[in-house]
């Protein structure tokens, strides 16, 4: 049995934002660029599948409303339709905007669109995930490294620091997928002698693929104690594969990323330990807002940290973590 401890919020929290619902083209329909005196910007996110990502077009729409801003918000349908996504960049690009968000599938695959707003003097704000290149003039996202070490702390602590642990991650393209494997990664290596991260499986955010690869994973490691999900749809998965195999949540601790309304019912039931959440509504947010800013030629600072905290079922009812948690 591993040993469970009552855990207060940690890490950098992020102001409170009020999810609103506002006005703007939330699905990505046309929008008039040269709409007289209303700046046109075009945010294309890494999908709308996840509650996350609803909960960044909140934001995104309450910044959007209260700086007078025409917006669409749009992204491909799953995350791994990078493809998709590029093109969507594409399309937004060609609507001429005066400030495009893009928050990234790949961190390299969109570098010629990038370049070509770039040229065309349409600044690039970069949210959520980063890209391998100076043209977007901010990011504004979560720490992720250090959220991912405040991740793998909670369960190095969950499993007595010591034994076998694994990561069911959401890609290895994007830089949040990188950051969320290398902070917990590194914390565990640095910190945690005695545990032994055992495998890294790439689910794409799929809960059914993350569930059949955390059911590969226990099957190869039998004396498994830990898996730690990089986001909702590989967390998820990682808690349908330990119901799907009836294994006693004691004997195996879960550990996401992201919240929305299944992460909670989950660590609610006792089935994850917890999880990190971020604020999506404050990503939407700063996005927004650092593109007026961009547009006005304000000078931006290079990132934009929008804080995260740490939740399980000693604090999931506070006030503080009921303001960032999205469902």
């Amino acid at each position: 049995m591993f040993r469970k401890r009552s855990i207060g919020v940690v890490g950098l929290a992020a102001a409170a934002l009020v999810l609103a619902g506002c006005a703007s083209d939330g699905g990505g329909g046309s929008a008039d660029a040269g709409g007289g005196d209303t700046p046109y910007v075009a945010l294309v996110s890494k999908g709308f599948q996840h509650q996350f990502w609803q909960a960044v077009k909140s934001g995104a729409e309450q910044a959007a409303e209260e700086y007078g801003v025409e917006l669409t918000f749009e992204g491909p349908d799953t995350e791994a339709d990078v493809d998709q996504q590029i093109q969507m960049l594409q399309t937004a690009l060609d609507k001429s905007p005066a400030a495009v968000g893009f928050a990234a599938l790949d961190s390299q695959a969109a570098g010629p669109l990038l370049q070509q707003a770039k040229d065309a003097g349409i600044p690039v704000i970069a949210f959520d995930s980063g890209v391998d290149s100076d043209i977007p003039l901010t990011t504004a996202a979560t720490d992720n490294l250090a959220a991912a070490a405040e991740a793998a702390k909670h369960l190095a602590e969950a499993v007595g620091h010591e034994g076998k642990v694994a990561l069911v991650v959401h890609d290895q393209t994007s830089v949040t997928g990188q950051q969320r494997r290398d902070g917990f990664v590194d914390y565990m290596e640095e910190n945690e002698p005695n545990i032994e991260i055992v495998d890294i499986q790439y689910g794409g955010g799929d809960q059914a693929k993350s569930a059949d690869l955390a059911k590969a994973i226990i099957a190869a490691n039998p004396d498994l104690k830990g898996i730690y999900g990089s986001n909702e749809g590989s967390a998820i998965g990682v808690v349908q594969a330990v119901k799907e195999l009836g294994i006693d949540p004691t004997q195996l601790a879960v550990v996401g990323f992201d919240s929305g309304k299944a992460q909670m019912d989950a660590i609610r039931d006792g089935l994850m330990l917890g999880a990190i959440t971020q604020n999506p509504v404050g990503i939407g947010y700063e996005t927004v807002k650092a593109a007026v800013e961009a547009i006005d030629g304000k000078d931006l600072p290079k990132t934009i940290d929008t804080g995260y905290y740490w939740y399980d079922a000693s604090n999931i009812d506070d006030e503080k973590i009921q303001a960032v948690l999205y469902e």
